[in-house]
């Protein structure tokens, strides 16, 4: 059974999250990222329960209607405030304990901060489709193609961008989730959250409070598994392989065939395994 709870953290910082598992089970936190919600994790969540695992997925800042801050002041959205509403969540659902973390996407850009921050906290580290930044940014150096790859993080800094985005039924949205491999059915789920004006501005806050420059935070001491898949059309190989150059603790890197950008959605069986493998590998 899922639970749809609230969780304030802050005054004007009410969370949708996502409860499965027993509440004295460890906690995995699992953070979603862009174009997406916390749908994400829908397949993971009964299973991670299902193994004794308190499982919690939030709606992240501005994705919660009740967590929703003033979305034309981009320093309500910058990545200290992100970084500091998953450790608060994990704080609130697992006070003083070590947990799991779980990242995608942007949440994994989170997950990967987090995990410099507070390494003594974290029993684990899991990351989808989200290389270190270290990595991405030799990547976006070296690499030509992933400059190219990476080009709708400047065009989600426009001023239209949210309209360009909802027109014609959300269709970049939907051709993107469906070119990645996301079901129909998940791609509804998304779309009840993130498919209106209110929820994309916040969405895309995250892009214009980071700007156009990634934060170099040095290598990471956690036990780590990095999930890509091949597919992927946002991070191409340089960077996907080049994040083990930046984790100084056991790693284990996985590539999914065939998979792209979003495998919770588009490949759930896999990914669970993989993730509840790498978690009994680390207890808390």
């Amino acid at each position: 059974m899922i639970e749809d709870r609230q969780i304030t953290l802050a005054p004007g910082l009410v969370f949708d999250v996502f409860l499965a598992g027993p509440e004295d089970g460890p906690l995995v936190l699992l953070l979603h990222g862009f174009a997406v919600s916390r749908h994400l994790f829908d397949k993971q969540l009964p299973a991670l329960a299902e193994a004794g695992y308190r499982a919690a997925a939030p709606g992240q800042r501005g994705h919660s209607p009740g967590a929703r801050p003033d979305t034309t002041q981009h320093a309500n959205y910058d990545i200290e405030k992100l970084v500091g509403d998953a450790i608060a969540m994990a704080e609130t659902l697992a006070p003083g304990r070590r947990f799991h973390l779980v990242g995608h996407d942007w949440g994994g850009s989170l997950a990967w901060d987090i995990a410099t921050r507070v390494p003594e906290r974290l029993a684990s580290l899991t990351m989808l489709s989200r290389p270190h930044p270290g990595a991405f940014a030799r990547a976006m150096r070296e690499d030509p193609d992933q400059p190219h790859r990476s080009r709708h993080h400047k065009a989600f800094q426009e001023a239209d961008a949210v309209p360009k985005l909802l027109a014609d039924n959300a269709a970049w949205l939907r051709t993107r989730h469906a070119a990645q491999g996301i079901p129909p059915e998940a791609t509804e789920k998304h779309l009840a959250v993130i498919g209106n004006t209110e929820t994309l501005e916040a969405a895309l806050a995250w892009y214009r409070a980071r700007g156009r420059v990634y934060r170099d935070i040095g290598k990471v001491r956690v036990p780590t598994l990095f999930m890509w898949g091949d597919a992927d059309d946002t991070v191409g190989r340089m960077a996907a392989e080049g994040t083990a150059e930046f984790v100084e603790a056991p790693y284990r890197f996985e590539v999914l065939p065939g998979g792209g950008h979003y495998t919770p959605d588009q490949m759930p069986e896999r990914v669970t395994a993989l993730l509840l493998e790498h978690l009994r590998a680390y207890p808390v």
